[in-house]
């Protein structure tokens, strides 16, 4: 049996009283589709409880490490799964659909191991994607580019000092690396660094505190007099965007947008068992269950075709996305505006259909599940709260905006952090 790209031997114990027992897996090591379905098994064995409690889901971090699900994205070259975004985006919409909250940070590992390759010097990346295999690393997010209340400093050994705070830092809590960002003032830009998450002078207070998305320890993340070493800096004060740093932005977007579209086939999965198991039919419908009830099924057909055509969209957008992240990292980067335009306007195209079944889905899942629906133990306003939640990310009439300027004006989406 070939070994597990992370060996469960060096996952660190949970940093909870409270653990949970979980089974090894028993599918191989490498069969990622059948682990990746025992993970969403166990998550949604749990899901609801958790979003009851809140904080640090530290059992199901030590879990998923196990798993050896955070190598997919790292390349074979060292050591990792070399997973396509196709297929891993299957999984994150896999996962989300029994618990949107751990998706978010499992997605979020991924997309800071993409930030190494599409932000760091070859070198610097290579080191640090082997560490994260060798070392089982979970990586945090605390590069929010919207939140500039934490500035760099420029030290005269070539790195930087951080002081301040980032807010929204998906991950951090119980991570081991963490991707931050600081503003450089004299410049007005920022530095991008990947330091431990155990750098002295990092405070990460876990106040997360929202309706839904609840176990996404999204929290603050403090820095008093962080030393940021010159190997650890991934984009230093004013240095140019790079096409290939400009897809990270489209890499972002679609990982909401496969959460999103995950958190609807959740709802409309329970709505479905509650409408055959326990849903009776209406008095006046004439039929002997509520599965027969013509206008439940016509709600169900509306839902189901919206929901593929929100996955079909995100594979699309996945495979485009695919080939100009390899073309982005090549020689020379022959990615130009039509190249990056053309990923970035599938991608909004994706958002759009998956934001509005994800909150539809959730919504509708209490008249479609009957009574039983909104009994207090299944927490299914869950879904609803992580949906909610989680599309405040960016405004979607930017995204539509965007849409219409393609549509009407053949203008790609200006590159941003959020487009």
């Amino acid at each position: 049996m070939a070994t597990p790209l992370i060996d469960p031997a060096r996952v660190r114990p949970p940093d909870t009283s409270a653990q949970r027992a979980y089974a090894p897996f028993t599918a191989a090591a490498g069969d990622w589709p059948a682990i990746a379905a025992q993970l969403a098994e166990r998550l949604d064995a749990t899901a609801a409880e958790r979003d009851r409690e809140g904080g640090h889901a530290a059992a199901e971090h030590a879990l998923i490490r196990a798993s050896g699900l955070l190598g997919l994205s790292v390349p074979r070259a060292h050591g990792g799964a070399g997973m396509g975004w196709p297929a891993l985006f299957a999984i994150v919409r896999q996962l989300a659909a029994a618990d949107s909250a751990l998706a978010h940070v499992f997605a979020f590992h991924h997309l800071q191991v993409a930030t190494l390759r599409l932000y760091g010097a070859p070198a610097q990346a290579e080191r640090l994607l082997q560490r994260t295999i060798s070392a089982g690393w979970f990586w945090g997010n605390a590069l929010n580019p919207r939140d500039r209340r934490c500035e760099a400093v420029a030290n005269d050994a070539g790195g930087y000092v951080f002081n301040g705070d980032k807010g929204f830092c998906s991950g951090s809590v119980g991570a081991d690396m963490l991707t931050v960002s600081a503003v450089h003032a004299a410049t007005d830009s920022l530095v991008v660094a990947a330091i431990p998450a155990s750098r002295t002078g990092v405070t990460i207070h876990g106040d997360w505190d929202a309706i839904g998305q609840r176990q996404t320890d999204s929290g603050t993340v403090g820095f008093d007099h962080v030393r940021v070493h010159a190997e650890e800096v991934l984009v230093g004060a004013g240095q140019p965007q790079t096409p290939a740093m400009q897809l990270r932005s489209c890499l972002a977007q679609l990982v909401l947008v496969n959460l999103y579209a995950g958190i609807a086939g959740g709802a409309i999965h329970k709505a479905a068992g509650l409408t055959r198991e326990r849903a009776r039919a209406w008095a006046a419908a004439d039929v002997d269950t509520a599965a027969e009830d013509p206008y439940l099924q016509h709600r169900y057909g509306r839902l189901w075709a919206s929901l593929r055509a929100a996955e079909a969209l995100a594979d699309s957008a996945a495979r485009r996305l695919d080939t100009m992240f390899e073309v982005a990292l090549g020689p020379g980067c022959p990615m130009g505006e039509a190249e990056r335009g053309g990923v970035a306007i599938a991608v909004v195209e994706a958002k759009v259909c998956a934001h509005d079944i994800a909150l539809q889905a959730s919504s509708e899942l209490f008249e479609l599940g009957g009574t039983a629906a909104v009994a207090k133990h299944r927490n299914l306003d869950r879904f609803w709260r992580n949906a909610r939640t989680h599309t405040l990310h960016d405004p979607i009439d930017y995204k539509l905006r965007d849409l219409g300027r393609w549509a009407l004006l053949g203008q790609y989406p200006e590159p941003t952090a959020y487009s």
